[in-house]
């Protein structure tokens, strides 16, 4: 008959975290994206981190602030202009290399509270040959913010706080979602080093959950039989 009368509480409780966990996968994260443009003008997920990668001369890379839940749904920098245009004031010199670079601050709807995202630009940086992109980023769009693991958090200041903060989809501003052509493309994201996939996955939270429940109903249950 305990046994029985204990079953049900348990139940209902396993549903409950369960089910908040589910609702937990509509959770993404507001941080800065790190892409490279290849030869046809399409924009890929970068494979490595700034501080790591290390582009050649006439390579354009870019950056997107957004909230997404991971590098699949990640908005991709706006703009069409390439080596050419952004580096046509930049002359070549011996001994360094020019790296194009699009900075997209993203939309209101993606800036955290009581902040306005900047309008995006382009730079062009000439760094020495084994420069990596995030010496490129610091010659012309600093100053930048990086948390104690290393996390690029700010470009050019913005944002002012925080660093790859979950955002509940319901917190999400509205009246300025990103547009499709924000998040087209999504297919060609890809995964790496450096592509940071944002939090933990619905299967890791899902399960996490249900080992604690069933840890506090057994020691619920082992309480009830010494009452």
């Amino acid at each position: 008959m305990i046994r029985r009368r204990l079953a049900l509480p348990v139940l209902v409780l396993l549903i409950a975290v369960l089910g908040g966990a589910g609702q937990a996968q509509a959770v993404g994260y507001r941080y800065w994206s790190f892409w490279d443009r290849e030869s046809g003008g399409t924009w890929a997920y970068a494979t490595q981190g700034p501080s790591t990668a290390r582009p050649s001369d006439g390579d354009v890379q870019g950056f997107r602030f957004s909230v997404s839940e991971d590098s699949k749904d990640s908005a991709k920098p706006r703009g069409e202009a390439g080596f050419a245009e952004i580096c046509a004031r930049t002359p070549a010199r011996e001994g360094a290399k020019r790296i194009a670079l699009v900075l997209d601050f993203g939309t209101a709807a993606d800036a955290p509270d009581g902040s306005a995202p900047p309008a995006p630009r382009t730079a062009c940086a000439r760094v020495g040959e084994d420069a990596t992109t995030a010496d490129a980023l610091a010659a012309v769009a600093g100053p930048l913010r990086y948390n104690t693991n290393a996390l690029l958090c700010a470009i050019a200041g913005y944002p002012r706080t925080g660093c790859g903060e979950a955002v509940a989809d319901g917190d999400r501003k509205t009246g300025a979602a990103p547009s499709g052509e924000d998040r087209e493309g999504a297919a060609e994201s890809a995964s790496g080093d450096g592509g940071g996939s944002g939090g933990p996955s619905a299967g890791l939270v899902v399960g996490a959950a249900a080992v604690a429940v069933l840890g506090a109903a057994a020691l619920w249950q082992s309480r009830r039989r010494r009452g």
